[in-house]
């Protein structure tokens, strides 16, 4: 859009677009690097986007909690380890800019702000068995409970929670279940949350110490531009346009494209039937770079997340809610089928690797092979485990299918029961020995450190169990995504490149709304988080510090 003439309805110096965790970073650098005047436009009426939901962990290797820990680390093991996972694919600018800044990062929010991480050891890297993976962990941050008392009434601004844990403690504390009554009522007097909601917390406490306006329900929808350069913002909001002048910079940061789906049939190389990311992620952050003039990349990826339609409509701009599907398939006595009934994937392995398994193609029968897919277990498994938001011992919800014996729980689902009935007995059989000869699940260290199975059980049992006690349960499930990856591609900056890869200037992403710097890598918990926050750090600084 030009930009003569215009009228500017508000003026600062860096306007960021979206307040999810790469957002509220950028914000809070152009700020602390010296951006005198700061705003956040927020689309919904609420903050936090997708990592307010999620398990709020950062993939970022080299940080000083690593190596606090003991847990040394290297350039050459980082990238032998992206390298084997996506060869020939990474930009070595934007991967030593995410390899350099991304420990900046960590350190400064240690030292300015209220985010407080810290790291396992003994949690290891997605892939352990690459070149330079730390089986040992380490890369990955966890946070410490934040109390929300801090927020004051800002604090039902926060989206809410998707995980199935426990929210009062760090993702760990709630998964092992560890917090004795008496720190749990104290975090409950005093609302204490974990997991994204405390990064997210902590996060909102440092824009507000900053005095960094929310501009909440305002849509930005195109860039002003004068010249080649990106000076505003035009945002709707509920009377009508508004024009926001950007003196230094303009931060792309609003999620992914996943809940738009003409953007997603375009792009991605595959079916995504059920996102769990919230429903503002249209793409709004990839068609305004579109328009102007961005270079692309990786738009045939996503952070593919097994998930479960919950509700076909939900109260929030009337649109399906899904649920997360992490840990079910990876407990002991849970397999996943295909609609032949047969295994096709290691169910413990990591769900951004599970959910590309699901793009098989038939060409003989011009079909997805893994789709549909479900999920089975059997009645020891549901007395014993959670299965997604329904607790033991609670009734099957909706979306649970049930049958006595495995033939008539086929019928049910629409599975061939045939093929149902003998991978589970071939499953049987395999776990009784001791090993899964098909897909091996139970051999790696990620496998059988067990995060997602059952702690309680010595490997490989964490995770391999059968499936003998009728009656029996299925699931059907969905290729869902954490978000998509793709977006304006960016130099080491996270300054948006054109097609002749020069920089528009006063234009930055970061986050899901750019071409994601590790490609379809995920790296380990946190593996979006990390690399998104690193870019809105550095596209806040380089914002606030640019000269022209």
């Amino acid at each position: 859009m030009s930009a003569d003439p215009v009228k500017w309805d508000m003026e600062y110096d860096v306007v960021v677009l979206g307040s999810g965790g790469a957002a509220l970073t950028a914000a809070i650098s152009a700020h602390d690097f010296g951006a005198k005047e700061v705003v956040v436009l927020e689309k919904s009426g609420m903050v936090g986007g997708t990592t307010a939901m999620s398990g709020g962990m950062l993939w970022v290797p080299n940080n000083h909690y690593q190596l606090e820990a003991g847990v040394p680390d290297s350039d050459e093991d980082i990238v032998a380890y992206l390298d084997s996972l996506a060869p020939g694919k990474l930009d070595p600018e934007t991967l030593a800019a995410f390899m350099e800044s991304g420990p900046e990062m960590i350190r400064h929010f240690a030292d300015r702000t209220p985010v407080r991480l810290f790291t396992y050891t003994g949690f290891p890297d997605y892939q352990p068995y690459a070149p330079g993976a730390k089986t040992e962990g380490g890369r990955s941050l966890d946070n410490e409970a934040f109390s929300f008392e801090q927020l004051g009434s800002l604090a039902t601004r926060v989206n809410p929670t998707k995980m199935a844990y426990q929210v009062r403690g760090s993702l760990m504390e709630s998964v092992n279940g560890t917090l004795d009554a008496e720190t749990l009522a104290y975090r409950e007097k005093h609302d204490y949350r974990g997991l994204g909601q405390a990064l997210i917390g902590a996060l909102y406490k440092a824009i507000l110490d900053r005095r960094i306006p929310i501009q909440f329900e305002t849509r930005a929808r195109h860039l002003i531009k004068d010249g080649g350069r990106v000076i505003g913002v035009v945002a709707e909001r509920s009377d009508g346009e508004i024009r926001v002048r950007a003196r230094q910079g303009v931060v792309i940061a609003t999620g992914g494209f996943e809940w738009n789906k003409e953007l997603v049939d375009t792009f991605l190389r595959g079916p995504l039937t059920g996102p769990v990311s919230v429903p503002e992620n249209e793409g709004d952050g990839l068609l305004m770079a579109i328009e102007a003039g961005a270079k692309l990349g990786n738009m045939q990826n996503a952070w593919w997340m097994q998930s479960v339609l919950e509700k076909k409509v939900e109260h929030r701009d009337a649109k399906p809610n899904y649920l997360l599907g992490s840990d079910e398939r990876a407990r002991p006595g849970a397999i996943l089928v295909n609609r032949a009934g047969k295994r096709f994937v290691n169910e413990a392995a990591n769900y951004n690797a599970l959910g590309q398994a699901l793009h098989a193609f038939d060409a003989g029968t011009h079909t997805y092979t893994h789709l549909p897919y479900w999920l089975i277990i059997d009645q020891r498994y549901r007395d014993k485990y959670r299965i997604f938001n329904a607790r033991r011992g609670q009734p099957d919800p909706s979306y649970v299918m049930k049958g006595n014996w495995l033939e008539e729980l086929a019928g049910i689902a629409g599975i061939d029961p045939k093929g149902l009935k003998e991978t589970v007995a071939r499953f049987n059989g395999m776990v009784r020995k001791g090993h899964d000869d098909d897909f091996n699940r139970g051999d790696t260290t990620y496998d059988n450190w067990c995060f997602w199975g059952d702690q309680s059980v010595k490997p490989p049992h964490c995770t391999l169990g059968v499936l003998d006690q009728a009656p029996f349960y299925a699931v059907k499930m969905e290729a869902g995504a954490l978000g998509t990856g793709g977006g304006p591609k960016t130099n080491g900056n996270a300054q948006v490149l054109d097609w002749n890869n020069e920089p528009i200037q006063g234009l930055y992403a970061a986050g899901n709304a750019m071409a994601a710097v590790l490609v379809n890598v995920y790296g380990g918990a946190g593996g979006t988080l990390g690399p998104g926050m690193t870019f809105g750090f550095i596209a806040g600084r380089h914002a606030a510090t640019a000269s022209g």
